[in-house]
């Protein structure tokens, strides 16, 4: 069952890697983060979507958080979360390369656990990528959901940085 608004985020785990080995250009371990944690006394914004490096969510999704990032801070929202079934070196370079530094945690779930305690999980097996994360956007203040948009297979629209703060 999908996660609904006035409920509480469930316990989990998602990892971050934030810092670079500059000698080699690798993103440096991840570190194991609780969900609750991270999000208590936040008003937090959380997309998911499918991957990294993926054409929607490179081209689109992510690029529109970063460029709207302080017209949501704005609108009080204290973090902004991208959320993929990918591992934490993955999100922490493609966050690097799209220049989400400072403005996007890019927050890895790679095996979909997070996902699943969501109800957002998205079998995409028959397309060689495996357990991924459907495309979604929700609000969260201490914890709490307060919106949430899931987007229809294949579609953007619900789910965008734009679509965000009209609900703010």
């Amino acid at each position: 069952m999908t996660i609904q608004v006035g409920e509480h985020l469930p316990e989990g785990t998602l990892s971050e890697s934030n810092a670079f080995d500059e000698s080699t250009g690798c993103p440096l371990k991840p570190q194991a983060l609780s969900v609750g944690d991270e999000a208590k006394g936040k008003k937090v914004v959380i997309f998911g979507l499918p991957g990294a490096f993926t054409p929607t969510c490179s081209a689109q999704h992510l690029p529109g958080y970063v460029e709207q990032h302080d017209a949501l801070k704005a609108r009080g929202v204290d973090e902004i979360w991208c959320m993929a079934v990918n591992d934490g070196f993955v999100m922490a370079a493609w966050g690097r390369e799209r220049n989400a530094g400072g403005k996007v945690r890019m927050m890895a779930d790679g095996s979909a656990e997070y996902a699943r305690k969501l109800g957002l999980e998205f079998d995409l097996a028959a397309k060689g990528m495996g357990m991924r994360c459907q495309r979604f956007a929700m609000i969260v203040d201490d914890g709490v959901v307060k919106h949430i948009a899931v987007e229809a297979p294949g579609k953007f629209e619900v789910s965008s940085a734009e679509a965000v703060l009209a609900q703010l």
